[in-house]
């Protein structure tokens, strides 16, 4: 079931943001994602966030800023099981179009997003961490 974060969601949300990127992206230091966790915990609840929860357990979440896509973030334990595909196709029906950033190292989400009829933008450096950022677009038809 996909629902609205709720705030005693945060910490769970938390948990699993912070895994998931320092599994995705092991080619930034996991310091990088431990020194803004207080900073993505604060600002997180003032987001749009949908969480993705089956038997009361939260599988994984889609963060949005109108139609910036934040990111994906699916527990380790469910990831490749359609989950943030849902969550995707979700966020989708409310919008006729959507962009976001992802790390071009992350071939594993540069696939899923232009499985997901994605296109690339543009490329350019992420300042915070020196690496190749991939803008992506999507557009309803």
């Amino acid at each position: 079931m996909i629902r609205k974060f709720k705030f005693e969601d945060l910490d769970i949300v938390m948990k699993i943001w912070l895994e998931t990127n320092i599994k995705a992206h092991n080619f930034i230091s996991s310091s990088y994602w431990q020194g803004n966790y207080e900073i993505v915990k604060e600002m997180l609840p003032n987001s749009e966030i949908l969480v993705y929860e089956d038997n009361n357990t939260i599988q994984g979440f889609i963060g949005l800023m109108e139609n910036y896509i934040a990111g994906i973030f699916i527990n380790a334990n469910n990831q490749s099981q359609g989950i943030g595909k849902s969550l995707l196709d979700h966020v989708k029906e409310n919008h006729s179009e959507l962009y976001l950033q992802v790390y071009k190292k992350n071939v594993g989400a540069v696939k899923f997003y232009l499985r997901e009829s994605f296109a690339v933008a543009k490329e350019q450096n992420d300042e915070n961490t020196g690496e190749v950022e991939i803008i992506m677009n999507w557009t309803k038809i």
